[in-house]
């Protein structure tokens, strides 16, 4: 039986998800890439809640122009900003199945360059 592109992502989802936990103090970031739009939210796994998230649909920047690169970059940066607003300065970055490539790796370079270490 082949598998999917989805049951190929989900198995290295689980295989990732036995490492890569979240704390109050340093929460999990986990992306989600949709073919239009790229999601971030950071997670404390001990309590079960998303203690901030952010995407390239909310108000501010679904407004602006650009690439889903570019676009990736904004949702980093607005994650880090969100983030220090909260008292957050490191995460343990959740690239959720996805290669670090491309949109992901562009999310974690926006989040870096907005002042998050992982």
């Amino acid at each position: 039986m082949a598998l999917t592109k989805l049951d190929r992502r989900l198995r290295i989802k689980r295989r990732i998800r036995k490492v890569v936990s979240g704390t109050a103090e340093r929460p999990r970031m986990s992306v989600f890439r949709s073919n239009k739009e790229i999601y971030a939210q950071l997670i404390d796994d001990t309590t079960g809640k998303t203690l901030l998230a952010a995407s390239s649909r909310d108000k501010d920047l679904a407004s602006k122009k650009g690439t889903k690169i570019e676009k990736s970059v904004m949702v980093g940066k607005l994650v880090a900003e969100k983030a220090k607003e909260a008292g957050i300065t490191t995460v343990s970055f959740d690239r959720n199945g996805y290669l670090y490539h491309g949109r992901v790796k562009a999310v974690a370079d926006g989040a870096r360059e907005g002042g998050l270490n992982f």
